[in-house]
């Protein structure tokens, strides 16, 4: 008995051999920034020197104004941005998954925003909405000729917190659009025709076809999207760095206090929660999507019986 099992391991370490040096790469690192974050979080420097461990600066973060704002506008920004970013993968996917003429080339085009950087992106925005020269502005205030005048003063756009932070987030879905498509993209095309076809044949509308034919197919790559894009959410810094200014995220804010305000200290507190909420968020959408993998399989059972 033991050398089948002995014969199985060298088996399985010859099969995941390729993958170590990746798996080292990613994990040294991981553990030498999580080394720092949590050192860094909890020490505190004083006159008398460095005392550790301390949750001193944790606390001090914790009691923030900022901190609260930036805890609050990031939570809002990962509900509001991955339903938003799963609703239109879905819809571009859905509408490219039957053949029509030309649909390569329109997929290409879709393609088009995860081609344009992101900084890019949200500098372009932050020229439409600038206060008081911006495009918007002047296309409002009638300085085009094919627009009527609309507003006599300008908006200043970025001074609104919600304006602000939903342009950052229009942006941010607009960037990221292909990757969500593309996965659920992969999800339908593993569907068997055969079974539209059945459906159809069945009297299913495509509502139904939709409902109980290919939501419960494309569950894993709905899964895989709504988690990470709710990581994506949460660590999001480009466009409300660049747009939203003093409305601030977890990931702006860590900034603000690393370079702003010159605190290493806090701003390692700050990123460590900011982990701690990646991390009970996956682990939150991983139960969910169990428990509806299992009601999905105990409904078509009972639909079978």
């Amino acid at each position: 008995m033991a050398r089948p099992r002995s014969g199985q391991i060298v088996g399985t370490l010859r099969e995941i051999w390729p993958l170590l040096p990746a798996a080292l790469y990613l994990l040294t690192f991981l553990g030498i920034v999580l080394f720092y974050l949590i050192a860094l979080t909890f020490s505190k420097v004083t006159d008398t020197g460095v005392i550790f461990p301390t949750l001193r600066t944790l606390g001090e973060v914790v009691v923030m104004p900022q901190f609260s704002e930036a805890l609050v506008n990031t939570l809002l920004f990962a509900l509001v941005g991955t339903p938003l970013e799963l609703i239109v993968g879905l819809y571009l996917a859905l509408l490219l998954y039957k053949w029509f003429p030309f649909r390569d080339t329109v997929r290409s085009v879709f393609m088009i925003p995860l081609a344009i950087p992101a900084l890019v992106t949200a500098i372009l925005l932050f020229i439409l909405f600038d206060y008081p020269g911006g495009h918007v502005n002047h296309l409002l205030m009638g300085k085009y000729a094919f627009f009527p005048q609309v507003l006599h003063d300008p908006i200043n756009w970025r001074s609104s917190k919600v304006f602000a932070l939903g342009v950052s987030l229009v942006g941010k879905v607009w960037r990221d659009m292909p990757i969500t498509m593309l996965i659920i993209s992969g999800g339908l095309l593993s569907i068997d025709p055969e079974l539209l076809d059945a459906a159809k044949s069945m009297g299913a509308g495509w509502r139904r076809q939709f409902q109980h034919v290919i939501v419960p197919l494309i569950l894993p790559s709905i899964s895989a999207v709504v988690l990470l894009r709710s990581i994506e959410m949460w660590k999001e810094f480009i466009f409300p760095f660049v747009l939203a200014g003093q409305h601030e995220l977890l990931g702006t804010f860590i900034e603000s206090l690393y370079n702003s305000w010159g605190n290493a200290h806090q701003s390692a507190a700050v990123a460590l929660i900011l982990v701690f909420c990646i991390v009970a968020t996956s682990f939150l959408l991983f139960w969910l999507a169990e428990m509806l993998r299992r009601m999905v399989v105990e409904g078509g059972e009972h639909a079978k019986r």
